[in-house]
């Protein structure tokens, strides 16, 4: 994948840009093509942009996966071990003393940056669970679970009980060992965590087991305390398994985990479901069944 924006540039090169690119909006141009010719289009933008200017982002083998070019006057990119950033050059008027910062302290900043890019492509889906009162829109949610790699490869986890205004069913107290009790003693109001489990899921795709019953409670709640809604990409496992393993009894959560040979050492709780949704996740990864 390509993408070029330009700027003030003559209307030849925009419509000389089309030939290989989609302009899905004005001045901005993506394509897919080889190498070369994403060489050969960049000089010819050179030869041809005029006054303009022009940027190009292209698929790269680094850590964030992809490497710019600018001709913009204001920027250029520089290399940071392997990471590329788009540089704000200084004005040659602006005292350069200023800012104060010194050459140990930009080298923080850098890595830092580093740090906090790698961190989010790395960390690029979190697994999610939620354990309720029932199955239909006017129960409540009981528990939260959340599973997601951190930047060190370690798994960082979201569990929290939740207090509810109605009774537990029947059925879902023997699911889930959840009651009235227990959640009136161990439970935390939602709107107290809410804002911390948006943090918890903020960058990341979203995957689940039948994830739209958890969506959908997710977002009921979310409106209900004046949050925005889920707008992250939301991938339902259970359909990837289906399409996988085509002969299954049932797709049952616990079906599905068996044939992929992963434990699930408490089903039904929201954390260990949530830790096996993200083992399942791993697994369709690795057969290329499942790809972000």
């Amino acid at each position: 994948m390509i993408v070029v924006t330009m700027t003030n540039v003559p209307p030849a090169l925009r419509g000389d840009l089309t030939r290989w690119c989609q302009e899905v909006q004005t001045g901005v141009y993506v394509g897919n093509f080889s190498a070369r010719i994403r060489d050969l289009l960049w000089q010819r933008i050179l030869k041809n942009i005029g006054s303009g200017e022009a940027t190009m982002v292209y698929n790269a083998a680094n850590e964030l996966g992809y490497n710019i070019r600018t001709t913009r006057s204001d920027r250029k990119v520089v290399d940071f071990d392997g990471i590329p950033f788009l540089y704000r050059i200084t004005d040659n008027n602006e005292e350069k003393t200023s800012h104060g910062f010194s050459e140990a302290a930009r080298s923080h900043y850098a890595k830092r940056a580093k740090r906090t890019m790698l961190k989010s492509a790395k960390s690029n889906f979190v697994a999610i669970d939620i354990e309720t009162t029932g199955l239909n829109d006017t129960d409540e949610i009981t528990a939260i679970g959340a599973i997601k790699r951190d930047s060190d490869g370690s798994l960082d986890e979201f569990y929290r009980l939740i207090k509810i205004q109605k009774e537990v069913s029947k059925e879902a107290q023997e699911l889930t060992g959840l009651n009235r009790e227990i959640l009136d003693a161990d439970g935390t109001e939602f709107e107290d965590i809410v804002d911390e489990f948006l943090e918890f899921i903020d960058g990341c795709v979203i995957v689940g087991f039948n994830v739209n019953f958890d969506i959908g409670f997710l977002n009921r709640y979310l409106i209900l305390y004046n949050r925005d809604v889920v707008n992250q990409k939301v991938i339902d496992l259970q359909a990837i398994a289906k399409k996988d393993s085509m002969f299954l009894d049932d797709y049952r959560l616990q079906t599905v985990l068996d044939n992929y040979d992963i434990e699930n050492l408490k089903p039904h709780n929201a954390l260990e479901d949530a830790r096996a949704t993200y083992e399942l996740a791993k697994k369709l990864m690795e057969k290329r069944v499942l790809k972000f």
